[in-house]
């Protein structure tokens, strides 16, 4: 005689709904990269303005502000590194599950039956590595999701996907 299986355990942590239950899926490495240099592009632009200001005034100041602009660059493409990898998506039978963040870390779960529409986009950089972002709307704008930095085959996929659970599930879409 075999016995039962035993229930999934609880979950212990509201950031994890039912532990070893939920298949998730990273988004891509070369997210990265695309962050990396748009944050370079950026801090180039800051510290050309400073420039132009420490020319035009010889203040002391202003090698301060450059100093002070550089380190948080720096310190904020060390955490990118571990934000992209705390984002993840898991597609469930009725919803969608999407997390991301390091210090606020954020769980969104997105039932099919209440998505409105889907957007892909893939910017300038994001289509020279191959790069897409889905954003899922809802009627409520805090629950709408977004998963960045997926292949653009993935992209595609799970816009279809989503669209046809949104239209099957009759309210959404």
């Amino acid at each position: 005689m075999t016995e039962p299986s035993a229930p999934a355990p609880a979950p212990t942590d509201p950031l994890e709904p039912w532990p070893d239950t939920v298949d998730w899926r990273p988004v891509s490495r070369s997210l990265i990269t695309v962050e990396l240099i748009n944050r370079t592009i950026w801090v180039v632009v800051v510290l050309g303005a400073l420039t132009v200001g420490w020319v035009m005034t010889g203040h002391w100041s202003w090698p301060t502000a450059m100093a002070a602009v550089l380190a948080a660059a720096v310190w904020r493409s060390l955490v990118t590194v571990r934000a992209v990898k705390a984002w993840g998506y898991a597609e469930r039978d009725n919803d969608l599950l999407v997390r991301h963040g390091l210090v606020i870390r954020r769980l969104s779960i997105v039932p099919y039956a209440r998505m409105q529409f889907v957007d892909v986009t893939a910017g300038p950089l994001e289509r020279a590595f191959h790069l897409a972002t889905v954003q899922l709307h809802t009627a409520a704008a805090a629950t709408d999701a977004k998963i960045p930095g997926l292949p653009p085959a993935e992209a595609s996929r799970l816009r279809d996907r989503l669209t046809a659970l949104g239209e099957d599930r009759a309210e959404g879409l």
